[in-house]
């Protein structure tokens, strides 16, 4: 157990509350302390849980006293970007104009799996408005900030969600991830994130963005932490209609098979042009360890970022067009122009972009017949600072907002699997992700890879130095 006792990983804290060495009261006292102490310089956390958190620790540690059985997950805080509904709390999805709506009436789908697991929630987090954004900043209540370099972005949209785990205000996290909102920040703030399958897991009792496209998942200071927590929040739920007839495929028994058998390559084409030079020296780095030499190319991915633009576009728009007539001043500016756009394009295009999706789904999973895991950068550079509007890769300028996601939006655009792990290099401060690929349903096999990364030493996500008072 470390010093702090809130700062060790959910599979460590819940060893030391099972074995009695630690309280789930003091773990929950410490991430709540921890929270007052770093939050108002970060702005993660728009609802901090800190009554419901030390209920639910009480019980936990009274069900130990009278030797019943507790949770995979007993003691570890996490919190959640604020569109799951946490019940008795009104769910923002990072609009101001949401602070009117009613709480929520019981906590979303993942967020009871984990309370069940008896993992302590602490909070609810800040987030792009209505998730479509991939900086982290929120004109309504501040930016997330970086906790490695507060005066840096920590990526969107989940940005409070990586800001809580690399501060350590927080063992893990859930965020969602549309086009990038869970690779991004994982990659800017130096954490393990997992996008699921599509339709894996439950998104039922969270504020939608695109339907086609949205996924849920953990980000973590851990491996074990990200299969632990996806293994808890498997299951059938009656309440999201898009999710797929899966059986419970748990993750955590495979991290300690290692490498063998597995066939793995490096992303060429699209993903081996338009970035900075520390995303493609991460992808080396990763190579290397892993003793990589083949590549393979995704066609058309350039295309499919496109038609992945356009479909978040058309059913972004559609989504919130009755607030877009009646109430568009309230809007992030950034947010609404984009919205208005998707608004006003021919619905041709989206209609185009589902056609041009099914083919590149058949393309892409050709590939997969002769390759297992498939290594591409998670982001084109190191996180931006705060508030820059451009940057400049092989010597174009580019804007910021848009451009995040370049590498993200061709994977989920057709709903793979993806483990992101963190990539440190000597006299950096910053970190810069990268995204190992699987096939559709084989989660196990990429956090299979990156449990053997973080073995290796080749990948590490560890908690930011606090600020000097």
């Amino acid at each position: 157990m470390s010093a702090s006792p809130s700062q060790s990983t959910c599979t460590q804290i819940a060893a030391d509350v099972h074995a009695g060495r630690v309280t789930a009261r003091a773990v929950a006292q410490d991430a709540l302390a921890r929270i007052a102490r770093l939050d108002p310089g970060l702005g993660a956390f728009t609802h901090v849980a800190a009554e419901r958190a030390l209920a639910q620790a009480d019980g936990i540690d009274a069900r130990r006293a009278r030797g019943e059985a507790l949770g995979p997950m007993a003691g570890a805080p996490f919190a959640v970007k604020n569109l799951f509904d946490v019940d008795a709390v009104t769910t923002l999805a990072g609009a101001k104009m949401m602070e009117t709506q009613p709480p929520a009436g019981a906590d979303a789908f993942l967020v009871r799996k984990l309370v069940a697991a008896d993992a302590v929630l602490v909070g609810a987090l800040n987030m792009g408005e209505f998730a479509y954004d991939f900086t982290g900043e929120n004109a309504h209540f501040g930016p997330s900030r970086n906790p490695h370099d507060p005066a840096h972005m920590t990526g969107g949209s989940s940005g409070g969600s990586g800001a809580a785990v690399a501060s350590g205000m927080a063992a893990l996290s859930l965020g969602s991830d549309t086009n990038g909102s869970i690779r991004v920040p994982s990659s800017f703030c130096g954490l393990f994130g997992l996008k699921p399958t599509y339709g894996r897991l439950s998104r039922a009792g969270t504020f939608p963005f695109v339907a086609s496209l949205d996924h849920l998942g953990p980000i973590a200071r851990a491996v074990d932490d990200l299969a632990l927590a996806y293994d808890v929040m498997q299951g059938a739920d009656a309440d999201d209609h898009a999710q797929a007839a899966r059986p419970f495929e748990p993750a955590s028994p495979a991290l300690a098979s290692g490498l063998a058998g597995l066939r793995i390559a490096t992303a060429g084409g699209y993903f081996a042009s338009g970035a900075d030079p520390a995303a493609y020296e991460a992808v080396a780095r990763v190579a290397k360890a892993l003793e990589v030499s083949r590549s393979v190319d995704l066609p058309e991915a350039g295309r499919a970022r496109a038609a992945a633009f356009l479909i978040t576009m058309s059913e972004g728009a559609a989504l919130h067009l009755d607030r877009l007539r009646t109430n568009a001043a309230a809007f992030d500016p950034d947010v609404r122009e984009r919205l208005m756009a998707g608004a006003l394009a021919p619905g041709a295009w989206a209609t185009r972009a589902h056609k041009f999706r099914r083919w590149y789904r058949e393309a892409v999973l050709r590939v997969f017949e002769h390759t297992d895991v498939i290594l591409a950068p998670a982001t084109p550079c190191r996180a931006p600072r705060i508030g820059q509007k451009m940057m400049t890769l092989e010597g174009k300028a580019l804007p910021v907002r848009a451009n995040l996601g370049m590498f993200t939006q061709p994977i989920s655009f057709i709903g793979l699997p993806v483990a992101t792990v963190p990539v440190w290099t000597e006299g950096e401060t910053l970190p810069i992700g990268v995204q190992i690929i699987a096939a559709p349903w084989r989660e196990d096999i990429a956090l299979r890879v990156a449990k053997a990364l973080e073995d290796m030493g080749a990948v590490r996500a560890p908690i930011a130095p606090e600020p000097h008072p």
